[in-house]
């Protein structure tokens, strides 16, 4: 900010704004009330944040004050309003994992995931399902393309 540019006003304090993008661990992009970008600003940030984190929102301080240069001070966490824990059993033999909403395994391009409607979602660039033994396809319907 110049001293002939209009004046920005000044922003003191912790701001409540949302992370809109991380493309590298060192810059996310963060909106906030009254950001001067439409887009988002690029931030400096004191917590590590992922992808996971987009929507989310976020502590803001402002470096000198300015409101083009924000610094994530921390995510707002949220605690859910029952703690029932996500589940994982072990006994050597099986190992399996409870959720009350959805289980997604993630690797790469590579997707499965477990709703508690019952739907069974695979996704990949490239799907094989090989068998030694019958390799049985039954559904209610089956749609092939």
């Amino acid at each position: 900010m110049t001293a002939s540019s209009p004046a920005l006003t000044r922003l003191d304090g912790v701001v409540i704004g949302v992370l809109l993008d991380v493309p590298t661990a060192d810059a996310p992009v963060v909106g906030f009330p009254g950001c001067p970008a439409d887009t988002g600003l690029a931030a400096r940030t004191t917590s590590a944040l992922s992808r996971e984190d987009i929507g989310a929102q976020v502590a803001l301080m402002f470096e000198a004050g300015d409101p083009t240069r924000p610094l994530v001070v921390g995510r707002i966490q949220r605690l859910p309003a029952t703690a029932a824990p996500t589940v994982a059993h072990l006994d050597g033999e099986r190992l399996e994992f409870t959720a009350e909403r959805e289980i997604v395994l993630r690797c790469g391009k590579a997707s499965i995931t477990l709703t508690r409607e019952g739907k069974v979602l695979l996704r990949g660039a490239y799907l094989s399902s090989r068998s030694t033994g019958v390799n049985r396809i039954k559904g209610g319907s089956v749609q092939i393309n």
